[in-house]
């Protein structure tokens, strides 16, 4: 028999979805695709060819088990200079994704029974990792008025004496949402006010549109280096999804906890993706501004035809690459004796409908909206729109 502790994880409904749309596909059948997160621009060509010359030069063997030396330098030196962290390389451990180092961070600070705060909508791992460590999930729901962000007195109120650890994604997978400095200072003085942890998933934070700031939690106030343990990565600013590197930067003593637990894990990550990433981290290029600049104008064309479809509310949100809307108004409507109650069925309909793969929002933890990832071509997102709308344009609504 399997391990209890996986009797109440579940799948990850967005991989579980991409596998049926790939099986849909491999019978014939054109699928557009809006539940993938992750940038279809390819990753730049002066970053692929680290990775080449690393495999040319025969850069193939173990590494120390948090990332080689320079390139943790270089994550250092990018922290303290884009987002006024200050964590010295013995800082920072370099793992195989930035989902990895959340799993890792989590199960470093996590004793079974103690309680996770995860405000919602959120990404759709925190919670299963929360579990798979023996913690209990505490969900915050977030505010309808504040493009779903959690108030901050319903942060506090959800603090008890088993409070462990607090999860926050800026911005966030699945609104867009960003938080302003002012919101994040109230958070800090919640964490520092009642001593608990806070783990911070920044991996969008290149990703911030309208010339807006980004500003890093743990750059608030220097006394949340004892409790904060920030994630990123290079997946979504450098489009490296598959080469799999990301990173925590914390305390020392939460880092060695993480590395003592990768020891026993995967060890190092691919000694080619550190090469890769190295170079990404020691040359930046205006890349990452080209990249916010493409999916900034994808968002403007996205949200401008999905605001015209009756019966979708959404709100323009501020980062990472995804749309949020709330399609509660087309519960209980139906087509050809399909009738949708919820947002998986709203899913569902469109999918069968219409050809376009979208994620509910009740797999984010937020009932009566949907998730739709504008990471394809501007061409593709007009396509998707007018699918979407002839779709909708056939329910009857009782």
């Amino acid at each position: 028999m399997i391990a209890d502790r996986l009797k109440t994880a579940e799948e990850s409904p967005t991989l579980k979805l991409t596998s049926i749309v790939k099986q849909l596909k491999s019978e014939g059948k054109h699928i557009i695709e809006l539940n993938i997160g992750e940038p279809d621009l390819p990753t730049p060509d002066l970053i692929k060819r680290a990775g080449i010359n690393a495999i040319n030069n025969n850069v193939t063997k173990y590494t120390i088990n948090i990332g080689i030396a320079d390139l943790r330098k270089f994550i250092s030196e990018k922290l303290k200079y884009e987002n006024d962290l200050n964590y010295s390389p013995e800082e920072i451990a370099v793992s195989t994704g930035a989902k990895q180092s959340v799993y890792n961070a989590i199960m470093a600070t996590v004793n079974a029974g103690d309680e996770v705060i995860i405000p919602a909508p959120y990404y759709v791992s925190y919670p299963e990792i929360v579990k798979l460590a023996g913690g209990i999930p505490v969900f915050v729901k977030g505010n309808k008025n504040n493009n779903l962000k959690p108030d901050i007195k319903d942060l506090y109120n959800a603090v008890t004496k088993k409070t462990k650890l607090l999860v926050l994604c800026n911005p966030n997978n699945p609104t867009g949402a960003v938080f302003t400095r002012n919101e994040l200072e109230e958070i800090a003085e919640l964490v520092l006010s009642k001593k608990i942890y806070i783990l911070v998933d920044e991996i969008y934070e290149k990703l911030v549109y309208d010339d807006k700031p980004f500003c890093s939690f743990a750059s608030i106030n220097p006394d949340l280096k004892n409790f904060a343990i920030t994630v990123n990565g290079v997946s979504k600013s450098f489009c490296m999804t598959g080469w799999r590197l990301g990173f925590a930067a914390s305390n020392k003593e939460i880092i060695n906890a993480i590395a003592l637990l990768q020891s026993h894990q995967t060890g190092n990550t691919s000694s080619i993706t550190q090469y890769a990433a190295l170079k990404a981290y020691e040359q930046p290029s205006n890349f990452t501004a080209y990249l916010t600049n493409e999916f900034e104008e994808r968002r403007n064309l996205f949200f401008e035809l999905l605001s015209k479809i009756p019966g979708i509310k959404i709100e323009k949100p501020a980062g990472a690459f995804y749309l949020f809307p709330d399609i509660s108004s087309y519960f209980g409507s139906s087509f050809n004796n399909f009738q949708i109650n919820n947002s998986t069925d709203f899913c569902e309909y469109l999918l069968t409908d219409a050809g376009v793969a979208v994620v509910p929002g009740i797999a984010f933890g937020y009932e009566g909206y949907i998730r739709l990832a504008y990471t394809i071509k501007k061409e593709e997102i007009k396509k998707a729109a007018d699918l979407i709308s002839a779709a909708l344009l056939k329910l009857k609504i009782y």
